[in-house]
């Protein structure tokens, strides 16, 4: 028996994961452009870009600029991704930032060398330091991820133990730290899960954090990105990030094909939602316009499918 949330919240990362992975550098205005047009659909969260090394993420060089120039719209969030103190400090300094305090955890050690140079064990200490700093800076923590959640392609399998032992240690950190539990986000990083696999993590995690919410970062790698989400709503899951036309992936993640790493596809997902009688919040028709609107910035087809068809409301009209 399926358990639907009545209301979906998405979170939008496409102008952040959706240009790191590919190795041009488009222009800032088209990505202004962009991130305008998704700040009129009634998403209220918006991935911007990242503070990281620009040695190794060129495409985010500019981050700082972006968050100058676009353009804010009452009650959207406009967030960023760091991965280190010094990220965080950017992202502080930076133009109007919308911080949302997050923790990272890495089960796979082979992506935590090569996302984040460290080990995990090393990763998961430094979250420690991040907590304290987060409170020093006067921020409660909104998420705590655990990456490569089903698999990773550098390391192959990971065992679901393994994914609920850092969860055990955030919730261990935060009584520690005296400090709410945050969202926990299942990542799907690398496009592994399928449904039945996400249904057991769902189950599993539920039953070690009872009251606590669960999101999901989804990957469409494989085709499985709807799927997976549809799963995870029969769940009860609430949160989801994901990329507007499927844009997306990790360039540190040993991906065949750069343009099948995306993330689960917003417009998609929030036709799937609609379709089920769960609310968004978002238009589904001004989604529809950033998507087409991020595949002509790209300049090639992208993954996803409403984006070319359209919803079934004009159809449903006309009859």
């Amino acid at each position: 028996m399926s358990d639907f949330p009545k209301f979906v919240e998405f979170r939008e990362e496409g102008p952040r994961e959706g240009f790191q992975i590919e190795k041009k550098i488009y222009p800032i205005e088209q990505r202004i452009e962009l991130i305008d047009m998704l700040s009129d659909t009634g998403l209220k969260r918006i991935q911007v870009g990242s503070f990281v090394s620009p040695k190794y993420v060129p495409q985010m060089a500019d981050t700082g600029e972006l968050f100058q120039r676009i353009k804010r719209k009452p009650g959207v969030n406009y967030t960023s991704l760091w991965l280190n103190d010094k990220g965080f400090r950017k992202a502080l300094t930076a133009h109007e930032v919308d911080i949302d305090p997050r923790l990272l955890l890495y089960p796979s050690e082979a992506f935590a060398q090569s996302n984040n140079n460290c080990s995990s064990a090393e990763m998961r200490e430094k979250q420690r330091d991040w907590v304290r700093l987060y409170k020093e800076e006067g921020y409660t923590i909104d998420a705590a991820y655990v990456m490569t959640a089903f698999g990773c392609n550098l390391e192959g399998p990971i065992p679901q133990e393994r994914i609920l032992d850092d969860f055990r240690f955030v919730l261990q950190l935060c009584e520690e730290e005296d400090i709410p539990v945050p969202i926990l986000v299942i990542a799907d990083t690398m496009g592994w899960g399928n449904p039945e696999a996400l249904k057991r993590m769902i189950g599993a995690l539920r039953e070690l954090a009872p009251s606590a919410r669960i999101g999901m970062h989804i990957h469409d790698t494989r085709g499985l990105g709807i799927a997976n989400l549809h799963a995870a709503l029969s769940m009860g899951v609430d949160m989801f990030e994901s990329s507007v036309a499927g844009l997306g992936g990790c360039p540190f993640a040993g991906h065949g094909h750069a343009r099948a790493a995306g993330n689960v596809c917003t417009e998609d997902a929030v036709f799937l939602c609609h379709e089920l009688g769960i609310e968004t919040g978002i238009d589904l028709d001004k989604l529809i316009a950033a998507a087409v609107k991020a595949e002509e910035i790209i300049g090639v087809p992208l993954m996803g499918r409403v984006m070319h068809t359209g919803g079934l409301d004009k159809y449903r009209k006309a009859n």
